[in-house]
């Protein structure tokens, strides 16, 4: 078995190489793809270190790639992905009180998803150059990953994409970066609905092959696996960075979550070697995801409107993939539970748990009181859905192994969060104060399988 050849968590796809597994998405059999084999990279460590995060990249995701594309093609489109971001690092880590600030948010939308979108993007159009043809881009976001995904493909020849957000539910900035952009590949589609409705929709657009194959629909939600596999990266990145400044043998990562993929991506960074003994699952009120962790209980509920809206989610679509390790890589299992699920809305695992995870659960009190906290003692304006993520953190420090929280956006794309806990808007970004007198472009559609077909064919 070979980490450059992809299988679906429910058994009914043949192999693929990396390139058809990022233009396939999601799997044709409805499950989702991962490598057929995660390779041991611990005797790699040490050399590992002091890479700059493009060099990091390549040695991370080449395993996973293959001979799909070729490695000089593969240097470059990292290279060019990650000199879009604000900063040489990519990914600075610093100190702030007990816990260390991996800042995710220096690219083109101030968001953790241009680490990943911007490299898949560029991956997107190096095939679509090689193998010729149109491509259709269809995601849904909570928030980030709409505008990371437009800002990673637009302009480009050959695409259109189009994305779904739930009308009224994401930040008036995270709107505006998404329905300001003008260029005529960009759609914006508000659904009348939460984000759930939209990643349902994507899930039964993609499910309907005739409709996949006709009009060569293409993923950027974290289905996709090129997703997963760039956030790997600044696991070992920030890793190092930790170790470098601690003396550390290992560290811990906390990551606010939503849809399971930015965490799972810290799962297969372990499963790799990382140097990180846990990986501290951090949800807001929307806590389907903490309570499974600590009670093994996988329960939907209504989605709640939070202060941290991006991880406003009751079914992450990428807990399916860790639920097939967690089963002994056994698809069969994978699809009763999964069928299992779509029924009753709850599924129970019953195996002692994982302990290389903790859980917790930051509302919107909690939130509101570490913001004002960390801004009071160190002068750090937290994002709301990094704070979550501290205040949840702050639960397990007291031990040798330090932790790393991972700030998955500027503040400044919280504006009213932030007003509401410091009493004005002191988180400022040149680029978002650009967008407010620009003009928008979205439609508002229900969040149905055929209406959204139809907007698709009669716009492309």
């Amino acid at each position: 078995m070979s980490a450059s050849e992809y299988v679906s968590t429910r058994g009914g796809v043949a192999r693929v190489n990396f390139a058809d597994a990022v233009m396939m998405g999601l799997a044709d059999d409805g499950g989702l793809l991962l490598p057929a084999a995660i390779p041991d990279m611990r005797a790699q460590l040490a050399s590992w270190r002091s890479l700059s995060y493009s060099d990091l990249a390549y040695a991370v995701m080449s395993p996973f790639v293959g001979d799909a594309i070729p490695a000089a093609a593969l240097k470059d489109i990292i290279c060019r992905s990650y000199a879009t971001f604000a900063t040489p690092a990519v990914v600075p880590v610093r100190r702030c009180g007990r816990v260390h600030i991996a800042e995710l948010f220096h690219g083109p939308t101030l968001a953790f998803k241009d680490v990943a979108l911007q490299f898949l993007g560029n991956v997107f159009e190096h095939l679509l150059t090689q193998r010729g043809g149109k491509l259709n881009i269809l995601g849904a976001t909570s928030g980030d990953t709409g505008s990371a995904a437009i800002h990673g493909v637009r302009g480009k020849a050959g695409v259109d994409i189009f994305i779904m957000f739930p009308d009224g539910r994401v930040s008036p900035l995270q709107e505006r970066q998404m329905t300001t952009v003008p260029d005529a590949n960009v759609h914006c589609i508000a659904i009348k609905g939460t984000f759930d409705d939209g990643q349902r929709v994507l899930k039964e657009v993609f499910n309907d092959l005739g409709f996949k194959r006709d009009y060569q629909l293409g993923a950027v939600n974290s289905v996709n696996w090129a997703r997963v596999l760039a956030q790997v990266v600044y696991y070992f990145w920030s890793a190092f960075r930790v170790q470098e400044a601690t003396g550390a043998a290992t560290v811990q990562v906390s990551v606010p979550t939503g849809n399971f993929g930015d965490i799972f991506a810290g799962y297969i960074a372990v499963r790799m070697g990382a140097p990180i003994r846990r990986l501290v699952l951090a949800t807001n009120e929307n806590d389907i995801l903490s309570r499974f962790f600590r009670s093994g209980e996988y329960s939907q509920g209504a989605v709640c409107p939070t202060l941290s809206p991006s991880m406003d989610i009751q079914v992450a679509s990428n807990f399916e993939r860790y639920l097939y390790y967690r089963v002994g890589e056994n698809s069969d299992r994978v699809r009763e539970l999964m069928a299992a699920f779509a029924r009753d809305k709850k599924i129970v695992i019953t195996d002692g748990g994982d302990s290389l995870f903790a859980a917790g659960r930051g509302d919107t009190a909690m939130t509101i009181e570490t913001i004002r906290r960390y801004y009071a003692a160190e002068k750090y304006i937290l994002d709301p859905h990094t704070a979550v993520g501290v205040a949840v953190a702050e639960q397990y420090l007291g031990d040798d192994a330090p932790m790393i929280c991972l700030a998955t956006a500027h503040p400044a794309k919280f504006s009213a969060a932030i007003e509401q806990a410091l009493g004005s808007d002191l988180a400022k970004h040149p680029a978002l104060e650009a967008l407010k007198d620009l003009p928008v472009r979205r439609v508002l559609l229900e969040p149905d399988k055929r209406v959204i077909e139809d907007y698709v064919k009669a716009t492309v």
